[in-house]
């Protein structure tokens, strides 16, 4: 019986951190360690959390370019070392009064605590052993840390990143919850449209933009219907300024949060996206095609470049480039390449085992790797 817990922290700033998080610890548990996870927020000074969540919401909505420009700042040694120790300042101590002294490993699913984490590992105030996760598909330099034993990349191309700047990883398979699949009957699509209240006779493209629902929605929105191939379905998550306005204007079918994701994507025919995150990954899970448009700067751009390389994303950059691309994706011949992209990138090693075996607890599903 496994009696030492494995300390997970992530970061409440949109979904897709807390969603790797909450599957790692699904499956920590189905192992059988006990898992006690923290949110990177509440472990910096008080009121010190909720100001960036909200400014980095605030600045996606209002001006996104300045995010792209904070992102390609921090790329650089001085800044990003900067940033890591900011972060160390601000974090360290709740940091270490938050893990267990007897965990058997530590996980970070958000960047800057990666950073805290590598560095009180590296010197010692941590002793259990230390794994970071990559949440997207590029690999962004405050995503990997000196003093982190392992790097987790969810696929083949992202170990490849992540070893390309120097650091030990070990790819692995996707991290999402296994209701994320392909539909097993045809039966199973008109199901989902009948509980979401879905045209059932109408060719869907779900657009996803992460939990705020931010970047060029409406446009998209709007491209999509011009092309005359799909109908938009947008899921605007907590922007309910947007569902409003697209309610209004009869561009697309607009749902707020929904906790139906899977049946969503069992419902779509194509998913339209603009930051490459956790809902593309699920997507690729439920066997639905997937385009890259109108993509936020920073990550977004960054996402869609390395999933355009890999084939398993294209990248249209204009209405009559993403009109060719739905129509691809709606008589089946992108899936098919898609399938293909993802048979020579995906990995078998599984995340929460890789851990277990970090821990010492079972053997480990893969080693730690330098190699390219």
């Amino acid at each position: 019986m496994v009696t030492r817990p494995v300390v997970v922290i992530s970061a409440s700033i949109g979904a897709g951190h807390d969603g790797s998080a909450r599957e790692i610890c699904r499956r920590l548990t189905s192992l059988g360690f006990p898992v006690l996870r923290h949110d990177f927020l509440d472990l910096l000074p008080p009121g010190l959390g909720s100001a960036l969540r909200s400014t980095y919401a605030r600045q996606l909505r209002t001006a996104p370019a300045t995010w792209g420009w904070l992102l390609r700042a921090t790329a650089g040694p001085r800044m990003s070392a900067q940033a890591a120790a900011l972060a160390t300042g601000a974090a360290a101590t709740r940091m270490l009064a938050a893990i267990d002294p007897a965990a058997a490993a530590v996980v970070s699913t958000y960047p800057l605590a990666t950073q805290v984490l590598g560095r009180l590992r590296r010197c010692g105030r941590i002793t259990a052993p230390t794994a970071a996760v990559m949440t997207d598909p590029s690999v962004h330099p405050l995503c990997v840390a000196p003093g982190i034993d392992v790097h987790l990349a969810p696929g083949l191309p992202i170990a490849a990143q992540v070893r390309r700047l120097g650091f030990a990883a070990v790819a692995v398979s996707p991290i999402v919850d296994p209701a994320f699949r392909p539909i097993r009957r045809r039966a199973e699509k008109a199901a989902a449209r009948r509980q979401l209240g879905l045209p059932a006779d109408e060719r869907l493209a779900a657009v996803v933009a992460g939990s705020w629902g931010v970047g060029d929605v409406e446009p998209t929105a709007r491209d999509i219907l011009a092309s005359r191939n799909a109908v938009p379905v947008v899921v605007c998550g907590h922007n309910d300024l947007l569902r409003r306005r697209l309610s209004r204007s009869g561009d697309a079918i607009a749902l707020g949060w929904i906790d139906t994701m899977p049946e969503l994507l069992r419902a779509a025919d194509v998913v339209v996206h603009n930051a490459g995150g956790l809902s593309s990954v699920e997507a690729m899970a439920s066997g639905v095609p997937l385009i890259s448009y109108r993509c936020l700067p920073g990550h977004g751009a960054a996402n869609a470049a390395v999933l355009a390389t890999a084939n398993l994303s294209p990248w249209p950059h204009t209405p009559h480039e993403l009109a060719a691309e739905l129509s691809l994706a709606l008589d089946g011949s992108a899936i098919l390449r898609q399938q293909a992209a993802l048979a020579t990138a995906t990995a078998s090693a599984d995340a929460a085992e890789v851990i277990a075996g970090l821990a010492g607890i079972v053997a480990p599903a893969a080693t730690p790797s330098m190699a390219p």
